[in-house]
């Protein structure tokens, strides 16, 4: 009967370790496969990432310019539009961050920014980390309200 106690892998499918630096009989023996001479057959050795054999390496040659902003928040952006579109599917009344994680328009984590883009008729009120201008006139136009979170 076959059991955890009993278990083999399969014939041919392991080999034993090459056994390094243990005699000349071995024929692994004096270098220990290393070759001769140079920085990879010493002890200790370990290439830095990057290093191209001392040609100038790749993030040193290419250029490098502008400014990035480690401060930067991102956000996912929304159009009126796709509430609208949202609203014409299933009516709500409030639009929070939840209501458009459970409708696939952003992940869990996302900050969310309302943009003005096509007009929305219903009146809804959207909670959102950012709005432009043109939404927030265009939500309180048709008689929602817009939160900022």
């Amino acid at each position: 009967m076959l059991n955890l106690s009993n278990l083999s892998p399969a014939y041919g499918s392991t080999k034993n370790e090459k056994r390094i630096g243990r005699g000349e009989g071995s024929t692994r023996g004096g270098t220990s496969t290393r070759g001769h001479k140079g920085a990879k057959s010493r002890s200790g050795y370990k290439r830095k990432s990057g290093f191209e054999g001392g040609q100038m390496p790749l993030q040193r040659r290419v250029p490098k310019f502008g400014f990035t902003n480690i401060n930067r928040v991102e956000y996912k952006a929304i159009n009126l539009d796709a509430l609208a579109t949202l609203l014409e599917k299933n009516s709500a009344t409030t639009m929070d961050a939840a209501y458009f994680v459970a409708n696939g328009l952003v992940s869990k984590n996302a900050k969310i920014k309302i943009l003005g883009r096509g007009e929305i008729a219903t009146a809804v009120e959207v909670h959102a980390h950012a709005f432009s201008k043109s939404a927030v006139e265009a939500i309180e136009k048709a008689g929602g309200k817009a939160v900022t979170l």
